[in-house]
């Protein structure tokens, strides 16, 4: 690794010494270090399309909000005498060392989100500079081919939005085996769209448009079923798009999704106990607690909440979390609750939609560096001496 790649550092907290060591040069940083001002930016040079899509959420917006507020209700007990100079924030997950416990969940119109589009390339690029995966989306701007071509080393994980047509889910899932992804995520909340008022709003549903759909359209059985080259007939292609997107799955469909692939198959959107003990015993490799960041059902209960239960009922299963992160702090907190992998979303979104490749680095950095500072600060210099017992519920 070079000295400079993020990666190299055993602590993630030096980044704040980058930043003020370039004050006493009169560097300010030019990206902001404030969810809040970050996001304020990012929709200024955003699209009002792109603006709804991505800060949009289901309904009055309540659970979506909910995500992130229920987080205050947590705080992390100091514990003292127990200083380290070196932190370590890596994680195993299915076989993987990795160097965060960080992921970045998937996002449907990250293609087209950066200047010049191309946002896909952008984050994979960002995901090999970090060491912090991507969970690539069914919904990209440029084949998950050549999106995984910029990974470098770092594991990347396909997520599945399920068609109605088998042969094309498979075709999908063997491309992404072949083209290196090193586990599958199958979102079960998103056979159709919630009730957005945003995008209704704009009329706004990019894929409608012919955005972020080429993995459909460069795979075989699409071709296939289209009986055309979708660049031939855009009209038809997305007509063709709507047609197999959306499969209700039920339990029946289970042990098909687990023949597809031998990769490790993540459930996501998994939320009860007994959904999380039913899909194990079917053969899932992994449970990911999330509610789509408050974008598909309204009026839920926040998606911190759920996750204890989860986690108790999901044994030695590795449970993944996203949908409300916003800081390293709630990181933290997810990960004291067990989770062993932590999602984020919009944070990242912002990012790119700010400043490309650069943009999602940054933020990464920003929540790792918050992250790695709070547990050292408060006695916990490694993930596994974090545990419930470490939270304290604040009545406010």
């Amino acid at each position: 690794m070079a000295a400079n790649d993020p990666r190299a550092k055993t602590n993630f907290g030096d980044y704040q010494l980058e930043i003020y060591l370039g004050g006493l040069q009169g560097k300010i940083p030019p990206l902001p270090i404030r969810f809040e001002e970050l996001k304020e930016r990012a929709e200024k040079a955003m699209s009002p399309g792109l603006v709804s899509y991505v800060s949009g959420g289901c309904g009055n917006e309540r659970t979506q909000d909910g995500n992130a507020s229920a987080f205050d209700k947590w705080g992390l007990m100091p514990r003292r005498f127990n200083g380290s100079r070196e932190r370590d924030l890596s994680i195993e997950l299915f076989g993987m060392k990795l160097p965060t416990p960080l992921l970045m969940s998937p996002v449907g119109v990250l293609g087209i989100l950066p200047q010049g589009g191309h946002g896909d390339m952008a984050v994979a690029r960002a995901s090999a500079q970090t060491g912090v995966p991507m969970m690539a989306s069914t919904l990209m701007e440029d084949p998950m081919e050549e999106v995984a071509k910029e990974l470098g080393d770092t594991p990347g994980i396909f997520q599945l939005y399920t068609p109605t047509d088998r042969e094309l889910a498979a075709s999908l899932v063997k491309r992404a085996e072949k083209s290196g992804f090193k586990a599958i995520a199958v979102t079960l909340d998103t056979w159709v769209t919630g009730w957005r008022p945003r995008d209704l709003s704009a009329s706004n549903f990019p894929q409608l448009r012919g955005f972020c759909l080429e993995n459909y359209f460069s795979d075989p059985r699409f071709v296939q079923l289209l009986g055309k080259q979708p660049r031939d007939d855009i009209h038809a292609a997305v007509l063709k798009w709507v047609q197999l997107f959306g499969n209700p799955l039920t339990w029946d469909d289970l042990p098909w999704l687990r023949s597809l692939t031998k990769l490790p198959l993540i459930m996501k959107g998994i939320c009860h106990p007994d959904d999380a003990r039913r899909a194990i015993d079917g053969g899932a490799d992994g449970i990911f607690v999330s509610n789509h960041g408050g974008r598909q059902a309204n009026g839920g209960i926040p998606a911190i909440d759920m996750l204890p239960d989860v986690v108790k009922a999901s044994g030695k299963t590795p449970v993944l979390f996203d949908s409300g992160i916003r800081t390293g702090s709630n990181v933290v907190t997810a990960l004291a609750m067990g989770a062993t992998a932590v999602g984020i979303g919009r944070p990242y979104a912002y990012g790119l939609g700010l400043a490309g490749t650069e943009g999602v680095v940054h933020v990464l950095r920003c929540l790792l560096a918050e992250a790695d500072l709070l547990m050292a600060i408060d006695g916990y210099p490694t993930i596994a001496q974090l545990g419930p017992e470490a939270l304290r519920r604040i009545e406010r």
